[in-house]
C-alpha cells in the first residue's frame, strides 16, 4: 500500500464576479485542483513542478491538513487526512522562525507539543542542528544567521519531532544560486540518512530533476497531474564518469523531458493571466 494517496482530489474556492461584487447571487467557484490522482511510496522523494498558479501549494496544504478537499480524498498510511498532525512536518519558503528564540530554541519549540522533557528537547535539538551542519550556532538568533542557515534551522525544526513525511513548499526559492545548490545537496544527504518520505514543491526544472526520484508535472490551472516522470540518475553523488551530476547526459535528458511537458502549460498559464487582467 502506498504511503500517500491522492484519490480524485478536487479543490475549489468561492469567488465573486468582479462586475457584480454587491450581488451575492453571482458567487462563482475558482477551481485550483481538478481530479488529482497521485501515489507516493514510503521513503520516496517526490517533486511536484508546474507553472505559477497551477495549485502546487494548494496540493501541499491539502496533504498537510491545512485545508480540506472539495471532493476526493487524501490517504496517509490508509487513513484519511482530516487535519494537521505530528506525522507531517512542513517547511515553507519563508523561514517562519521565532525571532526572539535562538536556533536551538526554535528547534526545541517544534518539540514542545510532543511531551518531551526540557532535557530531551535540548538533546534532540542539538542532534538535529548537527544533522543540518549548524553545530556551534546554537545561541544565534535568526537575525544573526544567513538565509541559508535560517532555512537549515527550519528544516531541523521540522525533522526534530520525527514526522513520517516532510512537506516542503519552495523552501529554497528565496536563496541565491550557490546557497540553493548547497542546500539541495544537504537535503539529499538528510533524506538518504533519515529515509523520510519527502514531497517537495518547486517551479524550477533543474531543482526538480536534481532532487526527485519522481517528478509530478502539474498542468496550468486547474491543476491536474499531466505526467509522473521517474528520474534515474544512478549514483546521485557524481555522474558515471565522476563529473558533476548536473552536467551529465542523463540529467540533460530528464531536464528536456520535463521542460517539454511544461512548455505548453506555462504558455497556457500566461494566456489565462492575460485574459483575467483584461476582464
Amino acid at each position: 500500500m502506498a504511503k500517500i494517496v491522492f484519490d480524485s482530489v478536487t479543490k475549489t474556492f468561492p469567488t465573486k464576479d468582479r462586475k457584480n461584487r454587491r450581488n451575492r447571487s453571482n458567487r462563482q467557484e475558482f477551481t485550483a485542483l481538478d481530479g488529482i490522482d497521485l501515489e507516493i511510496e514510503a521513503g520516496e522523494f517526490v517533486v511536484v513542478v508546474g507553472p505559477s498558479g497551477c495549485g502546487k501549494s494548494t496540493l501541499l496544504d491539502l496533504l498537510g491538513g491545512l485545508t480540506r478537499p472539495t471532493s476526493g480524498r487524501i490517504l496517509l498510511d490508509g487513513e484519511p487526512v482530516t487535519g494537521p498532525g505530528l506525522d507531517r512536518g512542513i517547511v515553507f519558503q519563508q523561514y517562519a522562525l521565532l525571532p526572539w528564540r535562538t536556533a536551538l530554541g526554535n528547534i526545541e519549540f517544534g518539540l514542545e507539543a510532543t511531551g518531551a522533557t526540557r532535557r530531551q528537547r535540548t538533546e534532540r535539538a542539538r542532534e538535529f542542528l548537527d544533522l543540518v551542519g549548524l553545530t556551534g550556532f546554537e545561541d544565534r538568533h535568526p537575525h544573526e544567521l544567513s538565509g541559508g542557515m535560517r532555512q537549515r534551522v527550519a528544516i531541523a525544526r521540522s525533522l526534530a519531532y520525527d514526522p513520517d513525511v516532510l512537506l516542503m513548499d519552495e523552501p529554497f526559492a528565496a536563496l541565491d544560486a550557490q546557497t540553493r545548490e548547497s542546500l539541495q545537496d544537504e537535503l539529499r544527504r538528510i533524506w538518504q540518512r533519515t529515509g523520510k518520505t519527502i514531497v517537495f514543491i518547486t517551479h524550477g526544472i533543474e531543482e526538480a530533476v536534481y532532487l526527485g526520484q519522481k517528478v509530478a508535472v502539474i498542468t496550468s490551472r486547474p491543476g491536474r497531474v499531466k505526467e509522473v516522470v521517474r528520474v534515474d540518475l544512478g549514483d546521485r553523488a557524481t555522474g558515471a564518469t565522476g563529473e558533476d551530476l548536473r552536467s551529465s547526459t542523463e540529467f540533460a535528458r530528464h531536464r528536456h523531458e520535463i521542460w517539454t511537458l511544461l512548455h505548453d502549460e506555462v504558455a497556457r498559464a500566461r494566456q489565462l493571466e492575460k485574459e483575467e487582467v483584461a476582464v
